[in-house]
C-alpha cells in the first residue's frame, strides 16, 4: 500500500462532522469558499499526520495538494512546512520553490494562514529579498494577496516592521474582507513587538482604513486609545 493510499484511510478514520468545519468558510454559491469541499476533520488530527508522513515523496504530497478537499491539501502544506523547517538549504530552496508552483491550491484562509509566513516570509528573509511578496500583494488573486500579508507574520517575529506595515499599506484600500482581516491581524502583531510603529501606523492611516482592520489592530490597546482611534472613523 502507498503512502497516500494508507493517508486516505486513516483521514477517513478520523472524520468527525462536515458542519463543524463548513461554518467556518462561506462555501455558499458566490462565497470565496465556493470552490472548497471538507471531509470534517479536526486541525490536530491533519498535524499528527503531517508529522507522520512527512518524508513522503513529492508525487504522492501532489495528491494531496491536488485534492478537491481542504483537508487533503492542508495535509500536503503541513508536510511542506516541516520539510521546510527540517530541511537543508538545498530542502528549504525545493519546498520553496514548490510551493510557488502549487500557490493555485492554496486558496482558503486556513491553508494560507498555516503555510505562508513559515515558507514565504521565512525564505524571503533569509534570501534577504521581499520581492516576492510584492508580487503577491499586487495580484488580482485575492488568495495571494492574503499569502503576502500573512507571510510577513515571520518578519513581525524577527523584529521587523517596516515590510509588513509597508504590505498592509499596499493593500489597505483593498476590497475583500478577508484581506481587512489579514491586514488588521498583522497590525495586531506589530503593536505586540513594537506599539510605537503601530501608532505611527494607526495615527496616519486609521481615519480612513477599514473598520474591520482597525478594531483588529486595536485588540491590545486600552479603552481609552481604542475610542479614540475609532472617533477617527
Amino acid at each position: 500500500m502507498s503512502s497516500y493510499t494508507q493517508i486516505k484511510v486513516e483521514l477517513q478514520s478520523t472524520i468527525q462532522s462536515h458542519k463543524t468545519f463548513d461554518k467556518f468558510c462561506k462555501t455558499g454559491p458566490g462565497d470565496y469558499a465556493e470552490h472548497d469541499k471538507f471531509l470534517g476533520i479536526r486541525t490536530s488530527d491533519i498535524r499528527k499526520l503531517a508529522l507522520k508522513y512527512k518524508n513522503i515523496p513529492l508525487q504522492e504530497v501532489q495528491l494531496l495538494i491536488d485534492s478537491p478537499f481542504n483537508e487533503e491539501r492542508l495535509l500536503a502544506l503541513l508536510i511542506l512546512v516541516r520539510r521546510y523547517e527540517k530541511g537543508t538549504i538545498q530542502d528549504k530552496d525545493l519546498v520553496y520553490q514548490y510551493y510557488l508552483r502549487n500557490l493555485k491550491q492554496v486558496n482558503n484562509w486556513n491553508l494560507v494562514d498555516s503555510s505562508a509566513h513559515m515558507i514565504i516570509g521565512a525564505y524571503s528573509i533569509r534570501q534577504n529579498n521581499t520581492d516576492i511578496l510584492f508580487t503577491l500583494a499586487r495580484s488580482s488573486i485575492m488568495w495571494e494577496r492574503r499569502i503576502a500579508m500573512v507571510a510577513t507574520w515571520w518578519f513581525i517575529r524577527k523584529g521587523n516592521t517596516a515590510v509588513p506595515l509597508t504590505i498592509a499599506e499596499i493593500l489597505l484600500y483593498d476590497a475583500h474582507d478577508l484581506i481587512h482581516k489579514a491586514i488588521g491581524w498583522m497590525l495586531r502583531e506589530v503593536g505586540k513587538h513594537n506599539q510605537t510603529h503601530l501608532i505611527a501606523f494607526l495615527d496616519q492611516h486609521a481615519h480612513h482604513m477599514p473598520r474591520i482592520s482597525l478594531r483588529y489592530a486595536l485588540e491590545k490597546f486600552s479603552p481609552a486609545q481604542k475610542q479614540y482611534y475609532l472617533s477617527l472613523k
